[in-house]
């Protein structure tokens, strides 16, 4: 995956992070992230961001790599 695709993935993640943040729990807004990611996002797209989040993650905000965390173990 190109650097490029790699931005847009990651301001996908940020973008999805952003418009779920009204749920009753932080928690709840990165379990809404997580289950989001996982059901919509191609195995390949899901490789590539847990990837980024893993070595540096730096461009995540927050609830981004909290989801992505959480996918972590699955889709290393």
């Amino acid at each position: 995956m190109s650097h490029s695709q790699l931005d847009q993935l990651i301001a996908m993640a940020n973008q999805i992070a952003d418009n779920n943040t009204h749920h009753d729990s932080e928690k709840a807004s990165v379990d809404f992230i997580a289950l989001h990611i996982k059901k919509f996002w191609a195995r390949s797209m899901k490789q590539q961001i847990v990837a980024y989040a893993k070595a540096d993650g730096s461009a995540l905000n927050k609830l981004a790599r909290e989801a992505l965390a959480q996918l972590a173990e699955k889709y290393s």
